[in-house]
C-alpha cells in the first residue's frame, strides 16, 4: 500500500517560505556578508575581515558615536520597562475588573495612538511642547507646574527622556491589550474558589493572577526589547538623522542611518553600515537568546 505524500504541506508552506526568504532571510545574510568587505571610490569591494568591526568598536572616530548610541538605546529600553509595561499591567488589571463603566471606550482611546503614524505623533508632540507656540507651558501652568517648563526637546539632558515618554504614550496600548487578554484567560473557577476561601482582590492578583500571566509578561518584555533596539522612526521624525542636540538622543537606528546613507558632511558607506546593522542584530540576538535560555525555560517548566 502506497503512503500518501503530504504535497499539500509543501504547497501551503511554499508562498510563506519564498516571501520570507526573499525579503528577510536573504537580505540578512547578504548584510552579514557585506560587513566583511570595504568599498573603494570606484565601487570595488575587497575583503577586509573584521576590520570594519574593529573600526566601529575601537577607533576613536567611530567608537564614541557607537557607544553613545548603544548607551542611549539601553536608557531608552529601561524607561520603557520601568514605565510602559508596569502602567500597561495596571491598566489591563483595571479594565479586567467586572462592572467597570466605559472600559471599552477607555481601551479604545488608549490603544488609538498605536494606530497612528509615528510622523504624526512626533509632529503633534513637537507642537504641544514647543516653547514658542505650544500649549504645554500653559497646561503645566494650570496645574501649578509652570516653573518646571523647559524646551525639553532642545536640551541634552531631557531630549532622550522626552522622546522616550512620547514613545511610551504611543505604544502603551500594546502591552495593555496583551496583558488584558491574558487576564481574561485566567480560569473563573480558580478565582471563584479563591473568593470562596476569603481571599481579597489584592491577594488574588498577587498570588493567582500574576503568576498565571508570567509568560505573557515575559513576551511583553522581549517584544519591548526588540522594538526599542530597532527604534528609529520617532527619533528621525522629531530630531532628524543627527538626533540632537549634540547626539544626545542618538540611537543605534539613527547611527546606522548616518553610517549607511550618509548625512550632511558624513559620507555614507554601505559596508560600514552593514557592519553596524550586524552589530545591532547581534545585540538583539543576544538579548533574545538570554531571555529564552534564562527566562522562557523556567516559565515553560512552571506551566508544566
Amino acid at each position: 500500500m502506497k503512503t500518501a505524500r503530504p504535497w499539500h504541506i509543501v504547497v501551503f508552506l511554499a508562498p510563506a517560505v519564498i516571501i520570507y526568504s526573499m525579503f528577510s532571510a536573504l537580505p540578512l545574510l547578504d548584510t552579514l556578508r557585506l560587513g566583511f568587505y570595504s568599498i573603494s571610490d570606484a565601487g570595488v569591494h575587497s575583503f577586509v575581515g573584521l576590520d570594519n568591526y574593529r573600526t566601529i568598536l575601537f577607533d576613536s572616530d567611530w567608537s564614541t558615536a557607537f557607544w553613545n548610541a548603544m548607551w542611549n538605546n539601553v536608557k531608552f529600553f529601561c524607561i520603557h520597562m520601568l514605565l510602559q509595561n508596569p502602567i500597561g499591567l495596571l491598566l489591563a488589571t483595571l479594565f479586567s475588573l467586572k462592572g467597570l463603566r466605559g472600559a471599552r471606550t477607555y481601551r479604545t482611546l488608549i490603544f488609538l495612538p498605536t494606530l497612528l503614524s509615528v510622523v504624526i505623533i512626533g509632529f503633534i508632540w513637537q507642537l504641544i511642547i514647543s516653547p514658542l507656540w505650544g500649549v504645554g507651558e500653559k497646561l503645566m501652568t494650570l496645574v501649578g507646574l509652570g516653573d518646571y517648563f523647559a524646551p525639553f526637546l532642545g536640551q541634552e539632558s531631557t531630549a532622550l527622556f522626552t522622546l522616550s515618554l512620547i514613545s511610551v504614550w504611543q505604544y502603551i496600548g500594546i502591552p495593555m491589550m496583551l496583558i488584558y487578554a491574558a487576564l481574561l484567560a485566567v480560569p473563573e473557577e480558580v478565582l471563584e474558589a479563591a473568593y470562596a476561601e476569603g481571599a481579597g482582590p489584592m491577594r488574588i492578583f498577587w498570588q493567582i493572577k500574576l503568576p498565571l500571566i508570567w509568560p505573557t509578561l515575559g513576551l511583553v518584555t522581549i517584544l519591548t526589547f526588540v522594538a526599542n533596539f530597532n527604534a528609529f522612526d520617532l527619533i528621525y521624525s522629531v530630531k532628524g538623522a543627527l538626533a540632537g542636540p549634540n547626539y544626545s538622543s542618538d540611537l543605534l537606528g539613527t547611527f546606522f542611518y548616518r553610517t549607511f546613507f550618509g548625512y550632511q558632511a558624513q559620507v555614507g558607506s554601505p559596508t560600514m553600515g552593514a557592519a553596524v546593522a550586524t552589530l545591532m542584530f547581534l545585540v538583539i540576538l543576544a538579548g533574545v537568546g538570554t531571555y529564552f535560555y534564562l527566562v522562557q525555560r523556567k516559565l515553560t517548566r512552571y506551566e508544566l
